[in-house]
């Protein structure tokens, strides 16, 4: 997993108040949570976050809160401003190195799926799976082989084994699927 620097500085006031005026200066109210205690408030920068949050990858944060204090943590949950699109709060989640994490890890697909060759379409149901593991053995993102899938098959989530993570999705749910077109469809009644 990739590391990704962050600056915080602590937040002193709380309430709708304080959260707007913090908003207005270009500013996010965050909070961590885990660990033993409360949980550590703090403010960071709309652009200090950016790559962070509009990315498709996953990142393991080393959040230097001003004052000296260093954490590992991961990115728990981002609210947006339900109509602007503005982010309103981030919670992010302290990891350590004996206790298993629960984040969600991209999906790609590899191999050319035999349904594909004989007319079908290759179809990608779950862009990111809910894993839970150690933080230091969570991947970047999942590759699964699809070689062996014909046309009309599914993959599903219990038929998947990744060493050292555990899938938390439902086992019945459809990852990946070779679907029947339109022209191969046309082509079976013709015969």
């Amino acid at each position: 997993m990739k590391t990704f620097q962050l600056n915080g500085t602590p937040r002193a006031e709380f309430g709708k108040k304080a959260a707007k005026a913090i908003r207005r200066e270009d500013l996010i109210p965050a909070i961590m949570y885990g660990g033993k205690g409360e949980g550590v408030n703090f403010v960071v920068s709309q652009d200090d976050v950016r790559n962070l949050i509009y990315s498709s990858e996953i990142f393991l944060v080393e959040l230097t809160i001003e004052g000296g204090a260093s954490y590992k943590a991961i990115l728990k949950e981002i609210q947006f401003h339900p109509v602007t699109d503005r982010i309103l709060h981030i919670d992010f989640l302290k990891v350590e190195e004996n206790k298993p994490v629960v984040i969600e890890v991209p999906v790609t697909l590899a191999g050319h799926a035999e349904g594909v060759k004989a007319g079908g379409k290759l179809s990608l149901e779950m862009r990111k799976l809910k894993v839970k593991a150690s933080y230091d053995k969570i991947p970047e993102k999942l590759t699964i082989d699809v070689s062996n899938l014909q046309l009309g098959k599914t993959m599903q989530v219990g038929e998947l084994c990744f060493d050292g993570l555990t899938l938390m999705n439902a086992k019945n749910a459809v990852v990946c699927a070779v679907k029947l077109t339109r022209a191969a469809r046309g082509a079976a009644v013709k015969k």
